[in-house]
């Protein structure tokens, strides 16, 4: 390590005279010395102060570019160098080497920029914004025949692509083309594996995802998953999966996804659809969340219920029922959910016996699928009046979903099961449903969801309960008065920031309630015509008229 002394001595000396051929015999030894021994050597640069002179000889036209390059790589692998490093202000010479011709120093500066930067954010934000993006996607064009460029380009892209800043900037290039153009090349799995690293989160950008679409990388995939689908070597199984994910994420933008429908007749979309019946899990998912991605507008949703996608996933729950794939059933689920958004679906969908197909899944103890579950289930029934009385009859659906109203570890269960509960109701208007409701213990979940934080749960809440007080209040009255419900409606009309309809519904409940003995008792006791004469002047005139009627009943029943 004393002739590493000296080197460094000499370097010092030979960097400022710049005489190439003893500065390359300096360099070299470095390297050498490096290799030997990278983190001791490190430490002797970083205490010698030649870090300093390195940003000088960072210049285009020196034959020993490439070598300075190479040791700032390699001393960066250390992380205690990386900062000195930048101290040392080698970023933006480096980043102007870029720019050169020479493939070694373009090597070798791409390697020195990624190990600085390595791990930090704030560095790779400063790349992003000194511009690197467009140079790497550019080199990645000009030097794709250079393996080792071409997976330098590919690392950076990685590293760069996790910061939402540089999503905008590789928008604006034609990373998609690049990349698209390079995955068909590639042969060997671990190089393809590398092409999806980088395309996985550039997938994530709405702009891009059109582009890659149109760049031809469906295509691609769809092969992929053509070649693989019967295998069963590890890394083609991994690489299925890979495949279709990414295909399913391309279909999470919005005009992505409407190019590849194609009107229901694209080649993409039939493709998709074969994956449904298929007897692997991983397309049967991917294809199960292809459709719940293509059903997000009226359109597409309306096509593929006419041509019988219903049939196929019902097929495709009933080979997950017993001891079935979550994920499966998870995915089959929400694309039902979304496919009964459309009006015109909702009855199509019952007479072919989705609700059937759905409740047999009752028995899961899977919050996401209990979740998705009851997400369709509310769809189907929605102004659908005779669904929701043979639902809202089903004793065992209602005590599930009483019981899952306590579900309070998950807030997604919870929140669902409370507005099936309601949406029986409001959809069926049918005393049997109400009594079904009464008996299995639902009507305090239902007060308390006029509580919620979400306005639009409130208000389907309270128009289950006004229904309930004028249908059925004397099944329901001992459960109102447990469950407190005049003392939460007192609250709700004294609260300034309760929402107009909150306000306009809980006046009509109050009146509902004036036919019990014991809750029109309440009401004297709580003073309520205070708030309301109050709120007769209110600016909303739906509340300002119902608080004139209320005020009258009130006046009257006392």
């Amino acid at each position: 390590m004393d002739n590493l002394s000296d080197t460094l001595k000499k370097l010092k000396i030979t960097a400022v005279d710049r005489t190439d051929d003893s500065l390359e015999g300096c360099l070299d030894c470095l390297l050498q010395a490096l290799a030997q021994n990278n983190m001791e050597t490190s430490e002797k640069i970083q205490g010698s102060g030649i870090l300093q002179l390195f940003a000088s000889l960072l210049v285009p036209q020196s034959s020993c570019t490439a070598k300075v390059a190479n040791i700032i790589a390699e001393i960066a692998k250390n992380e205690f160098m990386r900062i000195p490093c930048v101290d040392a202000g080698l970023i933006s010479p480096l980043v102007q080497l870029l720019n050169s011709k020479d493939q070694e120093v373009l090597l070798q500066t791409g390697r020195a920029l990624g190990n600085i930067c390595y791990d930090s954010h704030s560095l790779q934000a400063q790349l992003i914004n000194m511009g690197v993006i467009p140079t790497l996607v550019k080199l990645l064009g000009i030097h794709c025949q250079n393996a080792a460029l071409t997976e330098m380009c590919l690392v950076a892209f990685g590293n760069l692509a996790e910061l939402e800043s540089s999503k905008e900037q590789f928008a604006s290039t034609n990373i998609a083309e690049e990349l698209v153009k390079l995955f068909k090349k590639q042969i060997d799995h671990d190089k393809r594996e590398m092409v999806f690293e980088v395309l996985a989160p550039l997938a994530e950008n709405d702009a891009i995802k059109l582009q890659l679409v149109e760049a031809g990388l469906v295509e691609c995939l769809l092969e992929i998953v053509q070649q693989k689908v019967d295998s069963d070597k590890e890394e083609d199984i991994a690489e299925l999966k890979t495949a279709s994910d990414l295909m399913v994420l391309l279909l999470l933008g919005d005009e992505s996804m409407q190019k590849l429908f194609e009107g229901g007749k694209g080649n993409v979309f039939q493709r998709v659809l074969s994956w449904i019946p298929s007897n692997n899990h991983q397309l049967q998912l991917a294809g199960a969340l292809a459709i719940a991605n293509f059903a997000r507008n009226d359109g597409n949703c309306i096509h593929m219920v006419d041509n019988g996608i219903v049939e196929k996933l019902m097929d495709l729950l009933d080979r997950h029922v017993e001891d079935g794939n979550v994920t499966v059933q998870h995915a089959a689920l929400s694309a039902l959910r979304n496919l009964a958004i459309p009006v015109i679906n909702k009855a199509k969908m019952l007479s072919a016996g989705v609700t059937e197909a759905v409740l047999k899944f009752l028995k899961s103890e899977m919050p996401p699928v209990q979740f998705k579950l009851l997400g369709t289930l509310r769809m189907l029934i929605d102004a659908q009046a005779e669904a929701a009385e043979q639902l809202g009859k089903n004793v065992k659906l209602v005590e599930r979903l009483v019981e899952w109203c306590e579900a309070k570890d998950h807030a997604g269960v919870m929140g669902e099961s409370n507005r099936l509960l309601s949406a029986l109701i409001r959809h069926s208007k049918s005393k049997d449903v109400i009594k079904t409701i009464v008996q299995s213990g639902g009507i305090k979940h239902l007060v308390t969801m006029a509580t919620s934080e979400h306005v639009i749960m409130q208000n389907e809440a309270l128009v289950a309960l006004a229904l309930i007080a004028a249908l059925e209040l004397g099944t329901a009255e001992k459960d109102l008065e447990g469950a407190k419900l005049v003392q939460i409606l007192h609250t709700l009309l004294a609260d300034e920031r309760s929402a107009p309809e909150i306000k306009y519904n809980s006046m009509v409940l109050i009146c509902a309630l004036m036919g019990s003995e014991s809750l029109h008792k309440e009401v004297q006791d709580l003073a309520f015509l205070d708030i309301v004469s109050k709120l007769r002047s209110h600016e909303n005139k739906s509340v300002a008229q119902q608080a004139s009627l209320t005020e009258q009943r009130l006046a009257v029943e006392s």
